[in-house]
C-alpha cells in the first residue's frame, strides 16, 4: 500500500519559483503565486498564498467552505482583483498570457439554451468563431468528448452530464494551456461523477494542459490530481504529492489510504480552529 506522509507547509516569505524548468511536452503554463492577499472589508480570505505549479501538472485544492479555495481560483482567472501580492503565467514574472490561453469549467454549465450544442461549443473560440476551419474544429472537440452526435440539440434536451460535457468542450475548443475547474462535477450524479473524471483525466493527459480544480471531494482530489493543496485559514496548510500510478481506481485500497490520511488532516485542523 502507497501512503505517503502529510508534508504540513508554513507560508514562505521569499518565494522563488525554480528559475529554469526543464524541458516538457506538455501544453501546459506553469502557474506562479506570491504573496497573494485578498481581503473583503476587515475579513481577509487570503492571507499570503505562496505557490508555484509546473507546466502540464494536475493540481487539486481542497478545505472547508469558506477556507479561500474559490477566491484564489476566481483571482487567477481575473474575475476579481487582490488586495496584495501577485501571479503570473510562464516562466517570467510579469509574463502576460494570452487571454485564450487560460479558462475555466463552473460546477453549472451555463450553456445558452437558445443556441444548439455546436454553438455553444464555438462561443469558445470567441472571435476566432469567424476564421477558416472555426466550425470543423468545434466539431472534433465534440467529438472529443463523446457528443458530436448530439451537434444539432437544444441544451435543454440533453442529461446533466451531457450538459456538462458540452461546458467542457466549449473550455477545450480553444486549446487552452491552464484550464480551472470550479467544483465542475459537483452537481452529477455519482456514476455521471465517475465517468466524468474519467473524461477529465484522459483530456488532460491528451492535451497537456495545467488543470487547477477546486473540489469538495477529497477522494475526486486523490484520484485525478498530481498534488493536492489544503488550504485552511487562507493559507496552504498541506501541500501533498500523489505519487500513485494512473490510471486510478475510485475506492482502491491506495487512493483511500491518501484520502484518509487527507480528511484526518482536515479535521484535525477544523477541531484546533473550533477549539481557539
Amino acid at each position: 500500500m502507497v501512503v505517503q506522509a502529510l508534508r504540513r507547509v508554513d507560508v514562505v516569505k521569499n518565494f522563488e519559483p525554480p528559475a529554469a524548468a526543464p524541458a516538457s511536452p506538455a501544453n501546459g503554463l506553469a502557474v506562479n503565486i506570491r504573496g497573494l492577499r485578498k481581503s473583503f472589508g476587515d475579513h481577509e480570505v487570503l492571507a499570503g498564498i505562496d505557490l508555484h505549479i509546473p507546466a502540464g501538472e494536475f493540481v487539486a485544492i481542497v478545505g472547508r467552505s469558506g477556507c479561500g479555495k474559490s477566491t484564489l481560483l476566481r483571482l487567477l482567472l481575473g474575475l476579481d482583483q487582490p488586495t496584495a501580492g501577485s501571479f503570473w503565467f510562464g516562466d517570467r514574472e510579469g509574463e502576460v498570457a494570452d487571454n485564450r490561453a487560460v479558462r475555466v469549467m463552473f460546477q453549472e454549465p451555463r450553456l445558452l439554451p437558445w443556441a444548439r450544442v455546436l454553438a455553444n461549443v464555438e462561443v469558445g473560440l470567441g472571435n476566432d468563431r469567424k476564421l477558416p476551419g472555426a466550425r470543423d474544429r468545434a466539431l472534433a472537440t465534440l467529438r472529443e468528448v463523446g457528443l458530436e452526435d448530439r451537434r444539432n440539440e437544444w441544451p435543454s434536451v440533453l442529461s446533466g452530464g451531457q450538459r456538462q460535457r458540452v461546458a467542457l468542450a466549449r473550455a477545450l475548443v480553444s486549446q487552452p494551456r491552464v484550464l480551472a475547474f470550479d467544483e465542475p462535477l459537483g452537481a452529477l450524479d455519482a456514476l455521471t461523477r465517475i465517468s466524468m473524471q474519467k473524461l477529465l483525466e484522459r483530456v488532460w493527459r491528451d492535451q497537456g494542459f495545467t488543470a487547477i480544480m477546486v473540489t469538495h471531494d477529497v477522494a475526486e482530489a486523490v484520484t485525478l490530481a498530481d498534488r493536492v493543496i489544503m488550504i485552511e485559514d487562507g493559507r496552504i496548510a498541506l501541500d501533498l504529492q500523489i505519487d500513485l500510478p494512473r490510471p486510478r481506481e475510485r475506492g482502491s485500497a491506495d487512493v483511500a489510504a491518501l484520502e484518509g490520511l487527507i480528511l484526518r488532516d482536515l479535521f484535525r485542523n477544523s477541531k484546533a480552529g473550533d477549539d481557539a
